[in-house]
């Protein structure tokens, strides 16, 4: 396979016109004019409070330009997350958090009158209007060397060009706005030489304490062509096998701050290993804890902070067991949540608990004043991202325009095989061109996160279902994937965003009824087992042309019931019925690319007026939790 240095990308750029306008994608019918936006110059006023400032982005999955992105109406809380922050949703999230009803904040932070917020407020995040705030925030600091920039991984993943160019993009995106310092987890989706490639590029420092070069990897007689190949890029220590940097010490005006990493723990159990053969992961909290111990010994810290890609549950889990950690800033779940959490830690202390959302749509920005050398006071804002209140950056909006204008040729690779099916029809053209392709009017939102069941989830399956004439289709439940409001324009970047990944074929097979059922108890067990460390961070498996009821309050293989096809017939347990999916993490299908079969899906089922309907939704039914305030404005049954 092959891999995209950043000159080859740089010259392909080039060789395109980087002076030409930008495509990017027009806002159509829907994007009216804006009214009622607060005063940037008061809204993003935040001026030091303390002697060191941390900015924070986190999952911002390959999304460079502005996107609307609808927070889920169902979030649920199991156990002893019940009713804590991120689990609660709409007026109780609002509540909790003190954010009025209708301001430019709810639209943000959750999905209540989604539709008419976003013509009012319009779209978020885009890089360019990041590195206008992260330069913005930098300055009221007092300067670039009195903050540090983390990142929480997930970045390299999530749109067609970071596909295409195998995360260089994002790559040079976070160069551009100046990361300090990330982890990762999408990351590692890409081939190890690839990603080394990546981290080689960035100029920050990629860390994670949790990340281990395999002992296969490290006693195999291609060890010592590993470690040239890899020139200290892929194995950080040998002694410890440590595969990156766990932890770096950053001076930040003159207060010397630890940073430790933590990529996605269930890194080989969500993704195919065949990616990262060399690599290992797991949660290693008793290695945490005592890498915290040594940093406190040997570096005496003025603070010591974790940058977590294992969800907000497992990082207040985490944070309750590791002594001596002041502040964790988190990513995975995708919780936008304004108000860090305090939680006490092992030796008496407090660490705070954040995580900032995904999509580019959030900026979470921690100051710390210290006294007598200890950590006196923190102070936290989260800033949702507002395109129309924050002007682009030119330097930004520059590379974006190159990267739009780069020609789609044979050095392009889009997954592991390089034959599929279409994929012909896209050379020759500009990213741009590509992604910009008008499909269809959305006719009702089209969004994915929630926790069981979104409408965007609703198309793929549609798709999968009409490709392989599927009984029932399965979609994995990813939070990743930008939001198209009722109205608004599905362009071929839209479906991208839904699935690009580097293993998106497709597939059918034969399923019993009792294996069918299995998958979903199991799935559901990621996401509802009360201990955090059993979860895996997504939401439930999407169903498409299948009913069920679920309780979420029971436990594993007695949740699931009433499981029907969409013609109102029982699933039976010894009956065979055909299944289409996508995604594959064990071993790779033949199938049509995923965003292909989607593509020709809405094409073909557009009305007249090119306005696409979906004429069902399988959300499912929910039993057990009609007073969680995780859950509210359902629109299936909920019981």
């Amino acid at each position: 396979m092959a891999t995209i240095s950043r000159r080859a990308l740089l010259k392909m750029m080039a060789a395109t016109g980087a002076g030409a306008a930008g495509l990017g994608i027009g806002r159509v019918a829907f994007g009216e004019s804006h009214s009622a936006m607060p005063n940037p110059e008061t809204f993003y006023d935040a001026p030091m409070k303390g002697d060191a400032r941390i900015i924070h982005l986190t999952d911002v999955h390959g999304q460079l330009k502005p996107i609307y992105f609808r927070e889920p109406n169902v979030n649920l809380g199991i156990a002893d997350a019940y009713g804590r922050a991120p689990h609660l949703v709409g007026r109780k999230f609002l509540e909790a958090m003190g954010i009025e009803e209708g301001s430019p904040e709810a639209y943000a932070y959750t999905y209540l009158n989604f539709e008419k917020a976003a013509k009012k407020y319009g779209r978020m995040g885009g890089f360019s209007h990041i590195k206008t705030l992260v330069d913005q925030l930098r300055e009221q600091a007092g300067g670039v060397d009195r903050t540090l920039t983390l990142d929480g991984g997930d970045t390299w993943q999530g749109s067609g060009t970071s596909l295409w160019t195998r995360g260089v993009d994002m790559v040079e995106a976070c160069n551009i706005l100046g990361v300090d310092v990330m982890v990762g987890h999408w990351e590692f989706t890409y081939p190890e030489a690839e990603v080394l490639n990546n981290v080689a590029l960035f100029k920050g420092d990629f860390i994670g304490q949790n990340v281990r070069v395999t002992e296969d990897a490290l006693f195999s007689d291609e060890y010592p062509e590993m470690v040239e190949k890899y020139d200290g890029n892929g194995l950080f220590d040998e002694d410890s096998g440590h595969a990156f940097q766990p932890y770096v010490i950053k001076n930040v005006n003159g207060k010397k701050i630890a940073v430790m990493g933590q990529a996605f723990p269930r890194t080989a159990n969500a993704n195919p290993p065949e990616f990262f053969p060399d690599w290992s992961f797991g949660l290693r909290t008793g290695d945490m804890r005592d890498l915290a111990k040594t940093i406190r010994e040997e570096h005496n810290p003025d603070a010591v902070v974790l940058v977590s890609h294992s969800g907000m549950d497992v990082d207040i889990k985490m944070a309750q067991e590791i002594p001596g950690l002041d502040a964790v800033f988190g990513g995975h779940t995708h919780d936008g949540v304004p108000k860090p959490l305090e939680i006490k830690n092992g030796d008496g202390g407090t660490c705070f608990v954040t995580n900032a959302g995904c999509s580019g749509k959030f900026i979470g920005v921690m100051d710390f004043a210290f006294d007598d050398g200890k950590l006196a006071n923190v102070d936290y804002k989260m800033f949702p991202v507002f395109q129309d209140m924050l002007p682009a950056d030119p330097e930004m909006e520059a590379f974006l325009t190159q990267l739009d204008n780069t020609i789609y040729d044979e050095n392009v690779v889009e997954s592991r095989a390089e034959d599929r099916k279409n994929s012909a029809a896209r050379l020759g053209k500009t990213f741009g061109e590509i992604t910009g392709e008008e499909l269809a009017i959305a006719g009702e939102t089209l969004y994915r996160r929630s926790n069981f069941m979104g409408t965007w989830d609703q198309v793929i399956c549609n798709a999968l279902r009409e490709e392989f004439s599927a009984d029932v289709a399965m979609s994995a439940g990813v939070r990743w994937g930008t939001t198209v409001p009722e109205g608004e324009m599905i362009t071929m970047d839209e479906v991208l965003n839904q699935c690009s990944m580097t293993y998106g074929e497709t597939y059918s097979n034969e399923m019993t009824g009792k294996q069918l059922l299995d998958v979903l108890e199991q799935v559901a067990d990621n996401l509802l087992d009360p201990d955090p460390y059993l979860q895996s961070g997504g939401d439930m498996v999407r169903v498409g042309g299948l009913d069920y009821t679920i309780d979420p309050t029971q436990a594993l293989y007695s949740r699931i019931t009433d499981a029907r096809l969409d013609d109102g017939s029982a699933i039976e347990p010894d009956k065979t019925y055909k299944v289409a999916g996508w995604a594959v993490v064990s071993n790779t299908p033949d199938g049509p690319m995923i965003w292909d079969v989607i593509r020709n899906y809405i094409i073909k089922n557009r009305d007249n007026n090119k306005v696409l309907f979906l004429p069902k939704v399988n959300y499912p039914k929910l039993v057990g939790v009609g007073d969680n305030p995780g859950v509210a404005d359902y629109p299936g049954e909920l019981a």
